[in-house]
């Protein structure tokens, strides 16, 4: 994989992550889950905001990266999206990695490893 990939896919899991994590601040910080209220209060949160600017930002860097890698070989490489957003929801929010979760990401990362060799 050449340099300019690498950017476009490390970038894009930056987003991604960014994105996911946001919009859970978001999600869990309104207090009011009233019908309407919920969603006024939500698009009042500044979390909500960065994530779907997360969201823009992955958008383009994902069409930038499909321009430059065949898409079977990019949609295998975006599920490494899955385990940094696992391992950040674990620092973050401090949610469980059971066993089954952790040999999942250890599994994605092997192909990951496979995909990027070929």
């Amino acid at each position: 994989m050449s340099p300019l990939v690498i950017i476009l896919w490390v970038s894009n899991i930056c987003f991604d992550t960014l994105g996911q994590i946001a919009f859970k601040f978001a999600a869990t910080s309104t207090n009011n889950r009233d019908g309407w209220y919920y969603w006024i209060d939500l698009s009042k949160n500044h979390w909500i905001w960065i994530g779907i600017i997360s969201y823009v930002a992955e958008f383009l860097l994902w069409l930038a990266f499909l321009t430059l890698v065949p898409l079977s070989q990019g949609v295998l490489l975006a599920s490494f999206n899955i385990i940094t957003i696992m391992l950040v929801g674990r620092i973050v929010f401090k949610e469980l990695l059971t066993f089954h979760r952790i040999v999942g990401m250890l599994l994605i990362t092997a192909g990951v490893i496979f995909v990027g060799l070929s």
